[in-house]
């Protein structure tokens, strides 16, 4: 971890200023300024304001919200074991995938069914069903909505959001052992659009590196959340 004192010199401008801050003059802040500024933003809810002013920048140059959202959610995991104080997070919760049991959170997001980017979220613990949070992931303005099977029959909820939206959600496909195939067919086709919200997971996941929660709580966690998708609209636009 760089100290107060510390330096780094740079061969360009644009490499040098990060965040404000001149790197090849001026002293690297150290942990306990970085700890007070996350704190601030904690505080002020400040990554939902920067995920949501990026987004205004981002429609200024060109993006839109065209006609439909997806609406999906993914798992961010937390430690399962005991803190010293012996006691788990408590706003982290199980949920059941499968046969599969997961501990943590639930990052819900919108976005656009054509450019992929995110224009809601919805930070809940793991065990809140993908439909409680969806009138949140919706704009109101949407012609279609789109969604693996944990949003079919929602259409109501949808409607209370975005009545002019059409119900273009995965169907279960399985009835008492007999598969619908037309109904895969048009999941197939559904999913390809569908698809697109999973590259803003891929960007938070996987190139920001948040697949687990850091700290404790869902405030802080979300307002890192908020920043990551902000961050993430930056680099898919």
């Amino acid at each position: 971890m760089p100290t107060s004192h510390a330096k780094r010199r740079c061969t360009t401008v644009s490499a040098c200023t990060v965040v404000g801050i001149d790197l090849g003059s001026q002293t690297v802040p150290d942990a306990t300024t970085l700890l007070n500024f996350r704190h601030l933003l904690e505080e002020q809810k400040l990554g939902e304001r920067i995920f949501a002013e990026v987004g205004v920048v981002l429609q200024e140059r060109g993006a839109k919200l065209k006609s439909g959202t997806i609406v999906d959610a993914t798992l961010i995991g937390a430690p399962s074991s005991k803190n010293k104080e012996k006691a788990r997070d408590p706003e982290m919760l199980q949920t059941r995938k499968g046969q599969q049991w997961d501990f943590g959170m639930k990052l819900h997001v919108g976005a656009d069914s054509q450019s992929g980017l995110a224009h809601s979220a919805v930070v809940t613990a793991a065990n809140v069903h993908d439909k409680h949070p969806l009138p949140q992931l919706l704009h109101g303005e949407e012609q279609r909505v789109y969604g693996d099977s944990a949003y079919a029959t929602q259409k109501s909820l949808i409607h209370s959001k975005a009545p002019k939206a059409r119900d273009f959600t995965n169907k279960r496909t399985r009835r008492k052992d007999i598969a619908d195939e037309v109904a895969r067919r048009k999941n197939r086709n559904k999913s390809k659009i569908r698809a697109r919200v999973e590259h803003v997971f891929a960007v938070v996941k996987r190139l920001w590196g948040f697949t687990k929660v850091r700290y404790r709580g869902l405030a802080k966690n979300a307002n890192r959340a908020f920043v990551a998708l902000a961050l993430a609209n930056l680099y898919m636009w």
